[in-house]
């Protein structure tokens, strides 16, 4: 851990030790980001040298695993031609969003951690800030287009209409159209991106109290976060529920027919999109 930590750490935990109540986490902030930050962080004492080291190792190991996985998915996806289906569209564009927010973000945070608060000035930190609300928004509006998918597969069967590659195109699209929109708004003046926590990242202001910001925060969670939940909550329930009546079913007509089991291609085929709909559930 010392070598992880070096001298400069090393004499920044020893200084920290010895600091007392006086210093606050924003002491150490440029001068020029002073006026981005909330009076709330004022209050807050600078956190341990050795947490930021330790955060900023684990960010970086989860920044590089996500992007070399993430990156084989998209070459697998993209160079396999038997997997350039409509869902797996969707799929690959998760894979697009979760690798280029860890590709953006990771390197930033990692180098924060270690020089203890944020160094690359106030447009850094908006374009910082603005990264993660339009990748963060576009994989989850991804994984609730990838959970109706499922649904529409596996809960309505044969009944369901087919995503095609205009549809789930179209449906990618949107998706970054209606993220994007939500990512610039706030440098129109509804709300805006500032420092936070320890000061070695950038977000939504979610601390200012007037109307604009306020208003901002309460209709971007309900778009980009409740509604999403509640769509997948609902798709995920009705798959469940499906795949263990389709079961329950396929045991019993097993049981009177006396055969160990009646799983034909279809039901193969079926069994795919459900492991595929695993996978996206839990990711």
């Amino acid at each position: 851990m010392a070598a992880l930590l070096g001298e400069p750490t090393f004499s920044a935990l020893q200084k920290w030790g010895s600091s007392g109540g006086n210093q606050t986490v924003v002491d150490m902030v440029r001068p020029e980001m002073l006026h981005m930050i909330d009076p709330h962080w004022y209050s807050f004492p600078p956190m341990n040298p050795l947490w930021h080291a330790i955060l900023g190792f684990v960010i970086g190991v989860l920044g590089f695993v996500s992007v070399i996985g993430n990156g084989m998915v998209l070459y697998i996806f993209t160079s396999t031609k038997g997997l350039r289906t409509p869902s797996n569209l969707l799929v690959v564009n998760l894979a697009f969003s979760d690798f280029c927010m860890m590709l953006c973000m990771s390197p930033a945070m990692v180098l924060n951690c270690y020089k203890e608060t944020w160094v690359w000035g106030p447009f850094a930190c908006e374009l910082y800030a603005m990264a993660g609300s339009l990748f963060g928004c576009g994989s989850i509006w991804t994984m609730t287009c990838i959970a109706l998918d499922r649904y529409n597969v596996i809960v309505k069967g044969l009944s369901a209409q087919p995503l095609t590659n205009k549809t789930a195109m179209m449906r990618i699209l949107f998706i970054w159209a209606f993220s994007a929109a939500w990512t610039v708004a706030p440098l129109f003046g509804w709300n805006r991106y500032v420092p936070e926590g320890n000061m070695t990242a950038c977000g939504t202001d979610y601390l200012s109290q007037d109307f604009l910001s306020k208003s901002y925060i309460m209709v971007y969670a309900f778009f980009v976060y409740t509604v999403p939940l509640c769509m997948i909550i609902y798709s995920y329930f009705f798959i469940v529920s499906a795949v263990s009546e389709h079961e329950k079913n396929m045991r019993e007509q097993a049981k009177k027919m006396n055969v160990a089991s009646l799983r034909s291609q279809e039901n193969a085929d079926k069994s795919t999109e459900c492991k595929l709909a695993k996978v996206t559930f839990f990711d």
